[in-house]
């Protein structure tokens, strides 16, 4: 067809580098999370916020960076986040106390808002919709590819180095991408529009608040403390930023996209799907390496099964949405995925990994099918010329469910735990089952207690997470409605990332 870009297959391998190094990152250092908390002597507060810090910022500055991307080029926009993103990484390495982890997974965030609404938007312009589907699976294979190498390839750099090592690996991936990136991408913008200094305050004061509100819940609770403050000036500021984008002239962020009953039931369903998955990777790494006592390497590859799953659940989801549309295979996925969540919430200390192993299969299948699907369903509503930023506002409204989700279930899991420990534990062993296992130096009777009270808690967890899938199934099954490929005014839209599912 007339108009294509002839290195359009090319530039989707740069999209692929540069979504991979941000899958890389977050399944490798879930893995390394016990080691690092160990060597650090970081607290469960501590180990949370070196998870929760990226995310504060990367939801915080999804909107702005994708309206950059949009109003600057890009292309540009990418490469200065990649940029960013391997200089943080690279500062990680040479960490010795959780505060400066912290600090350089603040700076990856900043490096991540930039990277991710800019290839998603670059994927959507630069490919015709009946291209689009066949990209989009391409760039979820390669994702795919990076959930399933970068948690063992993490286990054995944590076996032959230190947890340092896994911040290393996003360096040569960066370093790939963005040659490519200057060697094979053109730059693409949107059309030019007043900038919305304003709005783009009030959307970073107001995420940052929100989440930041979020993460402190395990700790204040929800209205304690500062966590009101946090709340008020989240609340406040987003509420400003709605009215004001409402009445702007050339606002930054198109609202309107939320009447739309795909785009607010596709982002809305898959924000309830993030709550319930936000803990589960970090829950089921302590659970492999604590209660079953697995190495690293071994933890990494029992993530293996989820992720061949969910590469096949994404491939077959390819072919059946060109049949029967993207609601059913939302629908059917949030299914499977919720029973997956019922049944990891059957597991006890001595349950081993044959449980496990057949959950987490069955919740890569029904991930691959269904968050592609929602995915596909709501960017189809998105213009090309505000592609940065609408696919921004996407990400936005899933990172918020992500923090949501690790903080109320890790919450649930350090309560539930402390709950089920013996009544004479010390508070070091109550705090977590590291502290506990420390404390024990091999004595049975308080290991035994701490993996007991450890999947206790977890089942609780895991059964809030259930809960959560189920209700966005429910939404989508009332919001979504059923776009096939060929209708008019609803082509195929674009296969999701399936990689979020990671974070």
């Amino acid at each position: 067809m007339e108009g294509r870009n002839p290195r359009r297959w090319w530039i989707l391998i740069v999209l692929c580098l540069s979504t991979l190094v941000l899958v890389v990152d977050s399944m490798a250092l879930t893995v390394a999370v016990p080691s690092m908390t160990e060597d650090l002597k970081a607290t469960a507060q501590d180990t949370q916020w070196i998870l929760d810090s990226y995310i504060l910022v990367f939801a915080g500055l999804l909107l702005t960076s994708g309206s950059l991307g949009d109003r600057f080029g890009r292309r540009k926009v990418m490469i200065i986040g990649l940029l960013l993103f391997g200089a943080a990484s690279l500062a990680a390495t040479l960490c010795t106390n959780p505060g400066e982890v912290i600090a350089s997974r603040v700076a990856m965030g900043v490096g991540g808002a930039l990277i991710m609404p800019s290839t998603l938007s670059i994927l959507i312009t630069v490919f015709e919709e009946d291209e689009r589907g066949k990209a989009m699976a391409a760039w979820g294979s390669v994702s795919m590819l990076g959930l399933v190498g970068s948690p063992v390839l993490g286990g054995v750099l944590i076996d032959h180095f230190s947890w340092h090592s896994i911040f290393f690996i996003n360096v040569p991936v960066v370093a790939l991408a963005i040659t490519a990136a200057l060697a094979l991408m053109p730059e693409s913008k949107g059309p030019w529009q007043k900038p919305d200094p304003l709005g783009a305050v009030l959307s970073a004061v107001g995420m940052t608040a929100m989440i930041w509100w979020i993460i402190e819940i395990p700790k204040h609770g929800a209205f304690g403390g500062d966590s009101l403050i946090s709340l008020a000036v989240g609340v406040v500021a987003l509420v400003a930023f709605v009215i004001w984008e409402n009445t702007v002239a050339e606002p930054m962020v198109p609202l309107a996209l939320f009447k739309k009953r795909n785009f607010s039931g596709g982002s809305l369903s898959l924000t309830l799907v993030q709550i319930g998955n936000g803990g589960l990777l970090l829950v089921l790494t302590q659970y492999l390496q604590f209660v079953l006592d697995y190495s690293p390497v071994k933890a990494g590859l029992a993530f293996v099964p989820m992720a061949i799953a969910a590469l096949v659940g994404n491939g077959a989801g390819a072919g059946l949405s060109a049949k029967v549309g993207h609601r059913p295979l939302v629908l059917v996925g949030m299914a499977m995925m919720a029973g997956s969540f019922a049944l990891l919430s059957t597991v006890d200390a001595d349950t081993g990994f044959t449980v496990p192993a057949v959950a987490l299969a069955l919740l890569g299948l029904g991930a691959g099918l269904a968050m592609p699907a929602a995915v596909g369903a709501l960017m189809g509503e998105i213009p090309p010329e505000k592609a940065g930023v609408g696919s921004a506002l996407n990400d936005t409204i899933q990172q918020a469910g992500t923090a949501l989700g690790i903080a109320i279930l890790g919450s649930l899991l350090a309560s539930g735990y402390a709950d089920k420990m013996p009544a004479g534990s010390s508070e070091q062993a109550k705090q977590s089952i590291v502290g506990a296992l420390a404390e024990a130096k091999g004595e049975p009777g308080l290991v035994h207690a701490a993996r007991e009270a450890f999947t206790s808690a977890m089942s609780t967890t895991l059964t809030v997470s259930a809960v959560g899938v189920v209700a966005a199934g429910l939404l989508a099954a009332v919001v979504l409605r059923n776009k096939k490929p060929g209708a008019t005014e609803a082509p195929e839209a674009p296969k999701g990332d399936v990689a979020e599912l990671a974070v």
